[in-house]
């Protein structure tokens, strides 16, 4: 049985590569998806499997989508240099000088996995009158899968795009429509509110083992991504019962103490008390961070994160953020550590370099909850949130901030500057950045355009800061590919 899902792993995966020029178009040549392979409960599995290892590495993409997502969510963050194995489209998007040619902006990708999700959710339920020992509680459960990924890589395309194309069935046959236009960030988050919602429904609670607990979807995992949703829609309610649905969960997520082996519970083995979601990379599947952050680093942390995120204590060396020093990152060279350190000691070797890229942990969540709450006045409760972590991770006095619950927006900054501690390199801080400066329309722009006069070179902070007052410059623009092949699409008007 185990040979047999391989076998049509391996088979529907080289199909659905086999592809025209359009950048939505995956179709295997003569139907053969439709015709041949949808036949028993095994296939339908087989696929889903399939969209789990194209989140790992997809095939026919060099940049596998943890890349992506660090790129999109860290480069613009001000908390990332770069390093001797930066490429020149790297480097422009650190420095805010950002053309429709960069490669970062590619989002073939994500598209390719979403073409995966599609097709699962269009092609799995003709499997119920073929396998009549496919059961629907069985095919409920695989197209809530399918809809939680799909909603996952559009919400980090929405973040990243803001407008995107929205496709939403499998790309089949070389009729299909290739010429889609962009549907606007509003309809995007609302589309992944529905699929996340629907999802819901028929989510699986416990798998029954660790991995899959923590690496394939769950109802925690798609409640996470709700409350992360809500908090772009300003929906700070329903955030907050998202957030408190993951709390509560009969899982029992909790903070793991700061300690000597908290690193290696939490990040090195992975799978923690504390993880939700994480990307299962293995010492035969390794991940790509050996070589972007060790081996000829693409990225570096900031000179100034150690000091002005974590905070040093000159007196008292032994005083520290246990999520700072040889955690996430080496002082002195400024090495991202997080997905390459083994312990506070030792990093692991390149062969056994399985550090999994996390999507949700627990912490992400109570800071999301603080948010929500802060949002919606209670802010006494938030501060009670942001201290909790704090003393769970060591965190020195040096960055305590004394702030009243009654002070919104000092609030508001104090769960941002915690969150860069907690999440740092964790594809969260842009996006962290850019949701809350555009609250209450742009209310909080300031937050953008400080951490640009921060981290810009002095000869150029007053260009990039000219550029980050417009909010079209926040988002990528559409890359010069995508708009050849397909017309319909129009550059975001900052890249004109």
């Amino acid at each position: 049985m185990r040979n047999k899902i391989i076998y049509n792993l391996v088979l529907i995966v080289v199909m659905l590569l086999q592809s025209c020029d359009s950048y939505l178009d995956l179709q295997p040549e003569n139907g053969t998806v439709r015709e041949e392979f949808w036949k028993t409960k095994e296939d339908v599995q087989a696929a889903v499997i399939g969209i789990y290892s194209g989140l790992l590495n997809t095939p026919g993409s060099g940049t596998t989508i943890a890349e992506y997502s660090f790129m999109y969510g860290e480069l613009r963050g001000g908390m990332v240099g770069a390093g001797i194995g930066s490429s020149n489209d790297q480097i422009d998007i650190i420095t805010s000088n950002i053309l429709p040619s960069n490669t970062v902006a590619s989002w073939g990708t994500f598209y390719t996995v979403i073409n995966y999700c599609n097709t699962v959710i269009d092609l799995a339920p003709n499997v119920l009158a073929l396998d009549p020992t496919f059961t629907q509680e069985q095919l409920d459960q695989y197209l809530s899968e399918a809809l939680a990924i799909r909603a996952y890589l559009y919400f980090t395309l929405a973040r990243t795009f803001r407008d995107v194309p929205l496709k939403l069935e499998a790309t089949l046959s070389d009729d299909d429509n290739f010429q889609i236009p962009t549907s606007s960030q509003e309809v995007i988050f609302n589309q992944v509110v529905t699929d996340l919602t629907t999802a819901l429904n028929t989510a699986v609670e416990d798998y029954g083992d660790i991995p899959s607990n923590k690496g394939r979807i769950t109802k925690d995992a798609i409640n996470a991504m709700l409350a992360d949703v809500y908090l772009w829609q300003e929906d700070y309610t329903n955030a907050l019962i998202a957030a408190d649905a993951v709390i509560n969960s009969p899982a029992g997520y909790e903070l793991v103490p700061g300690s000597a082996s908290w690193f290696t519970t939490v990040f090195a083995r992975g799978n923690s008390s504390e993880s939700i979601f994480e990307f299962q990379y293995t010492p035969e599947n390794r991940g790509p961070f050996y070589s972007i952050f060790l081996q000829r680093p693409q990225y570096l942390a900031d000179a100034g994160v150690l000091e002005d995120v974590f905070g040093l204590d000159f007196e008292d060396p032994e005083n520290k953020d246990v999520r700072g020093e040889r955690a996430s990152l080496i002082p002195g060279t400024n090495e991202i550590y997080k997905f390459t350190g083994l312990n506070e000691d030792q990093r692991k070797a390149n062969e056994d370099s399985d550090t999994h890229w996390f999507v949700y942990r627990y912490a992400d969540v109570l800071l999301m909850k603080a948010e929500a709450l802060n949002e919606l006045d209670r802010g006494d409760e938030a501060l009670e949130i942001i201290e909790e972590i704090r003393e769970s991770r060591l965190a020195i006095d040096l960055t305590k901030e004394e702030v009243s619950g009654a002070d919104k927006n000092g609030v508001r900054m104090y769960i941002l500057a915690e969150r860069a501690r907690e999440l740092a390199f964790e594809g969260k801080r842009w996006f962290d950045v850019l949701r809350n400066a555009r609250k209450d329309n742009y209310t909080y722009i300031d937050i953008i355009l400080g951490i640009a006069i921060q981290t810009a070179p002095a000869n150029q902070q007053q260009s990039i800061v000219a550029k980050l007052k417009d909010p079209n410059s926040h988002y990528l623009p559409i890359y010069e590919y995508e708009l050849y092949t397909n017309k319909a699409l129009v550059q975001n008007p900052f890249y004109k």
